[in-house]
This record gives C-alpha cells, sequence and structure tokens, in this order.
C-alpha cells in the first residue's frame, strides 16, 4: 500500500483506502459520475469515479474500507485519483489504524505541554476552572485528545484540536509577554478554552462530520455553556471574570459573518482572535503546501482569497 502522501501526479496506485465521502453528480453532458475522497493516516484526497456502473466498478459507501485502483493527475494545483476499478475490503484486509490521519506530534507530549500551560495559571479561580476540564474530566480528557480541530480546512486528524489548542495558548503568552497590558491569565485561560466545544460539534474518526448538537448550536455557543457549567461548581467564581472569559470564546472568530456571536470587545479577545486565525491559516497553508507537488502558482483558495504560489527554493 502507498500512503496518500505519497501520491505523485502520473503514478498508478493500487490499494485499500478508508472512503471518507461519497456523492453522485452529473456532468456538463448529464453523464453521471460519483466524487469520492479516500483517506488514510498521511491525508486525504479527492477521487471521481467517471465509469459509474462499469463491470470493474463495485458498490461502496461512505466509511467503507475499498480496495481501489486508480491513476493520479493533478487539477488546479492538486492531486486527484482517477479510480477505475473498486471493491469492498473485508475485516482482516486492513488495519484500521493506518486510515486515520494523525498529529505529527505525540498527543501526550502536547498534553504534557497543555497542562504545562495550565499550571503556570496564578488566578485561582481560572486555575480551578481549568482543571475541572483538564485534569479532573476524564471522559472529556479522552475526547479531547483524540478529536480532529476541524472537519476539514485545517487541523482535520486526531489530535488536531489538541495541537490548534497548544499552538494558540503559545502564541497568546507570546502576546501576553510582548504586551503587558494583555491579562495573561485570562488570555491563556480562553485560548486553552476557546475550541472545547469542538468535542462535541464534531464526532469522532473515521466520521469526523458534524453532529445535530453541532449543527444546531456549533462550538462556540456549546463552549461557552460548558465553561458555565464548569464554573458553577467553583464556590465563588467572579461573575465579571466569567462574562470576560465567556467574551473571548464567543468573539474568538472576530467578526459575525464568521460565526462569532460576538465581536472582540476586549483586548484579550482581540488577540485571542489572531492567535487562532494565525495559527488555522499557517496550518492551512502547510497543508495546501504539502498535498501538491507544484513549483508554481497553486490556484485560488476561497480561504485566503487568493492565487497562492510556494515560495520558490534557492538555488
Amino acid at each position: 500500500m502507498k500512503y496518500i502522501q505519497e501520491f505523485r501526479e502520473g503514478d498508478h496506485v493500487a490499494g485499500i483506502y478508508l472512503c471518507k465521502q461519497k456523492n453522485s453528480a452529473v456532468t456538463k453532458n448529464g453523464k453521471p459520475y460519483d466524487n469520492v475522497i479516500l483517506q488514510d493516516k498521511t491525508g486525504s484526497i479527492d477521487c471521481k469515479i467517471w465509469d459509474v456502473g462499469s463491470a470493474g466498478i463495485c458498490d461502496f459507501d461512505a466509511l467503507d474500507y475499498v480496495d481501489i485502483v486508480g491513476e493520479v493527475s493533478s487539477f488546479n494545483g492538486a492531486l486527484q485519483v482517477s479510480i477505475k476499478r473498486t471493491r469492498v475490503a473485508g475485516e482482516g484486509e486492513y488495519d484500521p489504524r493506518d486510515y486515520l490521519p494523525v498529529s505529527e506530534r505525540d498527543i501526550d507530549e502536547m498534553y504534557k505541554e497543555l497542562l504545562g500551560y495550565v499550571g503556570d495559571i496564578s488566578n485561582h479561580y481560572l486555575k480551578a476552572l481549568l482543571d475541572e476540564f483538564f485534569v479532573k474530566d476524564e471522559a472529556f480528557i479522552k475526547r479531547f485528545k483524540q478529536a480532529s480541530a476541524a472537519k476539514s480546512v485545517h487541523h482535520c486528524f486526531v489530535g488536531g484540536l489538541l495541537e490548534h489548542t497548544v499552538s494558540v495558548a503559545n502564541l497568546c503568552r507570546y502576546y501576553a509577554a510582548k504586551y503587558p497590558m494583555l491579562k495573561k491569565d485570562l488570555v491563556v485561560s480562553a485560548a486553552l478554552l476557546h475550541d472545547i466545544g469542538k468535542v462535541y460539534e464534531i464526532s469522532s474518526f473515521p466520521e469526523n462530520d458534524y453532529t445535530d448538537e453541532g449543527n444546531l448550536l456549533g462550538h462556540i455557543v456549546m463552549g461557552a455553556e460548558m465553561v458555565g457549567e464548569k464554573a458553577a461548581l467553583i464556590d465563588g467564581f467572579p461573575k465579571s471574570l466569567l462574562n470576560e472569559l465567556k467574551h473571548c470564546i464567543l468573539a474568538h472568530h472576530g467578526k459575525l459573518e464568521f460565526g462569532s456571536p460576538k465581536k472582540p470587545a476586549l483586548i484579550e479577545a482581540v488577540a485571542l482572535n489572531f492567535a487562532d486565525d494565525l495559527d488555522a491559516k499557517m496550518e492551512t497553508f502547510k497543508e495546501i503546501l504539502g498535498a501538491t507537488t507544484e513549483q508554481g502558482w497553486l490556484g485560488f483558495n476561497r480561504l485566503f482569497e487568493s492565487n497562492l504560489r510556494a515560495t520558490k527554493q534557492e538555488e
């Protein structure tokens, strides 16, 4: 089996991959075809089945493990597979651990780093609140360590939420050192808690899709509610501090059109918004570069609203 990360334009590929998504479509000429996303632990790739209904194409569904034969090509700067043959693989033919994308960083080491940030909080109430989540709540901790940070776009792998959270907290620690007007305990605590709602917004792998609760409420509102529930367990938690913390969570996407119920009104909320946006964009660009072999322009990207290009290597 060749991992998706190793695919190159012109490759002939054959092996078992996890079908993450599948839907039917029709060309402009009225010919049916299937859009398929295959994944393994190194990533995912868009695929097309142009000969729907041919003898070599066996029917399969999303979340099936599928034995495929195909050809790798490049389209708009990204690799794509044209699938020629398919067969649903049976149990025992594959190891599920080969098919779940996982953080390049060690999950336990990242969680140790996160606990170091928790231990560095001096405010009694914020420290107690963080302990409720990251030290005492074993069910939450298990889900948090395995969760993805998104269905797509950035950090969409096992440990992605943890990796993103640690990165955002690290950036906020830097901001607090650079700009002393920031309340360090507040902005770092908000960074550690800003995406906790994603453990319930997005289902676990291999599905990694929005839950009913996630679609109805979203992780921002869910996270603020979770913080309020834990804070209620801490005797005397100051209402003003809780409101400031919840505001940072509610405003961390920065704009109403980006899903934030509130726009940043506190300097700590501004800092958190920039840290969250920076880490998401850097990871997204990293994943774009890792998914292509193109050396020139990569095409227009909706997230960046720009035609992207890889930095030229020094000769």
